[in-house]
């Protein structure tokens, strides 16, 4: 009985080393022949996938700046005053312009929907030089930094209460090059 199970322990072995053999493949290149006489080819094997190229925007681009710097300040009501949070970003935003020196800017002022709209155009007029002036203060050269205002023209939220006044109070930087 004890050569029965040695033998069947035996066979288990052996049946194991055997699936195991053939579940490898062989990494050398296989010895072909093709054609007439006796030249011997290796077939080529397989090449390797290329590297992962890198995801997501190309640096120096606007959805890159977005993503990594923010394209916006805001505003108070009637109010062309950067705030901390607003001097902050810009102070993000002209690191990120020092980085990548041929890059021109357009700061768009923007307002909210009240007040007429001659008041608004010189209001956004306002935030938009702001927002120039803080990032020629960061050392920012003034000739790659255009402004415009929109005045109320151009709402992102749109409603008839504060919520939607606050994210239209703004200075919105965009990469013209």
């Amino acid at each position: 009985m004890r050569q029965g199970l040695m033998l069947k322990v035996s066979g288990i072995a052996a049946t194991m080393l055997l699936v195991a053999a053939c579940g490898t493949e062989d990494t050398k290149p296989a010895a072909e022949t093709s054609g007439s006489g006796n030249q011997t080819q290796v077939a080529e094997q397989p090449k390797p996938a290329p590297a992962a190229q890198p995801t997501g925007p190309s640096a120096g681009s606007q959805e890159h700046f977005v993503l990594n710097v923010a394209d916006r300040v805001f505003f108070d009501f009637d109010s062309s005053a950067l705030s901390a949070d607003s001097r902050a970003t810009l102070g993000r935003q002209a690191a990120y312009l020092k980085q990548f020196p041929g890059k021109t800017i357009i700061v768009a002022g923007h307002c909210d929907e009240r007040g007429t709209r001659e008041y608004n155009l010189a209001l956004g007029d306002q935030r938009a030089n702001a927002v120039k002036q803080y990032l020629v203060s960061l050392g920012v050269d003034g000739g790659r930094v255009s402004t415009i205002s929109y005045g109320k023209e151009r709402p992102v939220a749109l409603g008839h209460n504060e919520a939607a006044w606050s994210q239209n109070r703004r200075g919105v930087t965009t990469i013209s090059n």
